[in-house]
């Protein structure tokens, strides 16, 4: 009895051990970092177009089904997303929407994210729906503006330093894509598919430029998933098969984005420092080795109406499935929160297969 109880102290001292390391990790880590501006789409919003008169919505059930509380957030996940566990990781709070409060400082970072957001101005910009979405330029816009009001409060020298200091996580092209392979497009009538990849990256370079210009010196961007075999791109073949067509170009876009974060450290050597993470090549190899990542559903949406429940999104009248954790999919683009947060886990700790350019740990510590 005396043998098992001193075990099981040893355990628990170990557990809290282990808890305090993590805890001074993450501390170490905030301490280096002042605040995490995040750009991007529906994968990594917390809210911003809840208060847009927009059709991309998420503040409404099933959507925070397993988020704390269990009520909706204007996230289109069945929890929490990307932003979420980044922040944790890094020991900051997920970084407030941007249009919550725009006459805050945002001294530890700010979301500009915007579900249905692009590269180009043109990405799900609909003459029919005011404000639809938040658009990168436009992300970089307001951005500019919160720089401004850091300078007015900090001074010149100050702001710097804190920007310096600052993560910027880029998460972004997903609904460019999405549209130019859309049945429905009529981009494929005027560019081919290379020529709208050249003015994807010429503008994202554009706008990564920008961003250096205000101050930015970390960055964490990610590359395009596997659009093809989303729930919405399988339904476009009858064997339910991946979209190889959309697959293709999303691989020739993220080799030109890496080719082009490449000629950015070049040129501007340590005043430009990025981590750059793969995430396209990481999801094909979670969908092939499906169970051994724990997930049981590839091809189907966990929330949605139809085949693959794809059809109609996730909805209130939607049904969904009760087993969330071994779905890949929660509705018919949007990875569930267990992948979410794989993703992130791969993010800081794997440092070769997945993360080029700097480690991110590394990048961190600068």
């Amino acid at each position: 009895m005396a043998s098992n109880k001193t075990t099981k102290l040893v355990n628990l001292c170990g557990l809290i051990i282990a808890v305090l390391l993590i805890l001074q990790l993450n501390l170490s880590r905030a301490q280096s970092v002042t605040a995490i501006y995040v750009f991007g789409d529906s994968l990594v919003d917390v809210g911003n177009n809840n208060f847009l008169e927009t059709v991309f919505k998420a503040n409404f059930p099933f959507n925070g089904i397993d988020y704390p509380g269990g009520k909706p957030t204007g996230r289109f996940s069945n929890g929490k997303n990307a932003a979420d566990f980044f922040a944790e990781h890094v020991g900051l709070p997920t970084s407030p929407p941007y249009l919550s409060d725009k006459n805050d400082l945002f001294l530890q970072g700010v979301s500009f994210a915007s579900g249905g957001a692009g590269i180009l101005n043109s990405t799900n910009d609909h003459p029919y729906v005011r404000n639809g979405t938040i658009y990168l330029s436009k992300q970089v816009e307001y951005f500019s503006q919160v720089q401004e009001k850091l300078i007015e409060k900090l001074g010149e020298s100050e702001a710097k330093k804190h920007l310096s200091n600052s993560l910027f996580a880029i998460v972004i092209g997903s609904n460019d894509l999405f549209n130019y392979f859309s049945p429905k497009s009529k981009i494929l009538i005027t560019k081919s598919p290379q020529e709208y990849i050249d003015l994807m990256l010429s503008t994202f370079s554009n706008q990564l430029t920008q961003l250096h210009d205000l101050g930015g010196r970390k960055f964490v961007i990610v590359g395009i998933a596997p659009i093809g075999c989303t729930p919405a791109q399988r339904l476009l073949n009858s064997f339910d098969n991946c979209n190889e067509e959309a697959n293709y170009w999303t691989t020739i876009y993220n080799k030109g984005l890496q080719s082009m974060l490449l000629k950015f450290k070049s040129q501007l050597k340590e005043d430009f420092n990025y981590t750059y993470f793969d995430t396209y090549d990481f999801l094909v190899d979670l969908t092939q080795n499906s169970t051994k990542y724990g997930f049981y559903e590839v091809k189907s949406a966990c929330c949605g109406i139809g085949r693959l429940k794809a059809e109609v999104p996730c909805i209130p009248i939607s049904t969904y499935c009760p087993n969330r954790s071994d779905h890949i999919f929660w509705d018919e683009v949007h990875p569930t929160e267990t992948v979410s947060n794989i993703l992130v886990n791969t993010l800081f700790n794997n440092t070769k297969e997945y993360v080029t350019s700097m480690n991110l740990i590394n990048l961190l510590a600068l």
